[in-house]
């Protein structure tokens, strides 16, 4: 059965959604906050994610946000107490597949996610790309290759992972802080010089398009540019 994050900070209505949901055959995760949701999905494989939209610490869109820079397909449901139009309107830009404002029957609640997940399983095998086209380079991140005009670069498996995230994000900044807990799990100081050391590395295999760039992004991160 499909497995599910959930992330809402009321204590009552995320244990009974997730009781709810756990009863109905679907294995579901719980969070408090935004922060620890990041932690789960990044530990975890989901088949769906329902977001709170208004926690402490990280807010549901921001968490979205976050969540869409390492997987653009995993469905996301939002749940709120607003009705305002500007925040199902919000929460569509960054990448909702629905939303439910509060209160809400347990019902509807099962009805819309068997809904978005028959429609996610029928883009299974074609949601993740097994290569990346950068510029004029090819990217397997199965093999761990980077192909450029007949030469292949193999690449180290933190390489891989660092590039593939970059190409997800293409044109898109990824913050520093995000790549780190995806690629190396913590966002350590030792592990922000590594990053710093990898990323000097592809700078230098890209080199070879002058149309590719990887730059920094004051305050940010890091971009990709092609």
């Amino acid at each position: 059965m499909p497995t599910i994050l959930l992330v809402e900070d009321d204590p009552n209505l995320g244990q009974l959604v997730q009781e709810y949901l756990t009863m109905k055959g679907y294995t579901t995760d719980r969070a408090t906050d935004g922060n620890q949701g990041l932690q789960h999905f990044m530990a975890g494989n989901y088949d769906l994610c329902i977001f709170d939209v208004m926690m402490p610490k990280k807010d549901g869109f921001t968490l979205a946000k976050e969540v869409r820079m390492g997987n653009r397909d995993v469905p996301i449901i939002f749940l709120t107490a607003k009705s305002m139009q500007e925040d199902a309107i919000q929460g569509f830009k960054v990448g909702a597949d629905d939303y439910i404002t509060k209160p809400f029957s347990m019902e509807e609640l099962l009805l819309r996610i068997q809904a978005i997940l028959r429609r996610s399983q029928r883009l299974t095998d074609t949601s993740e790309p097994a290569t990346y086209q950068i510029g004029t380079f090819a990217f397997d991140y199965p093999h761990q290759l980077l192909t450029h005009n007949g030469t292949a670069q193999k690449l180290t498996s933190k390489e891989s992972e660092l590039l593939k995230l970059l190409a997800q994000n293409l044109n898109q900044p990824v913050s520093r802080s995000f790549a780190l807990k995806m690629v190396w799990g913590d966002d350590s100081y030792f592990n922000a010089r590594s990053m710093d050391v990898y990323v000097t590395k592809l700078r230098k295999y890209l080199k070879e398009d002058p149309a590719v760039q990887l730059v920094n992004v004051h305050g940010e991160g890091f971009k990709l540019i092609v």
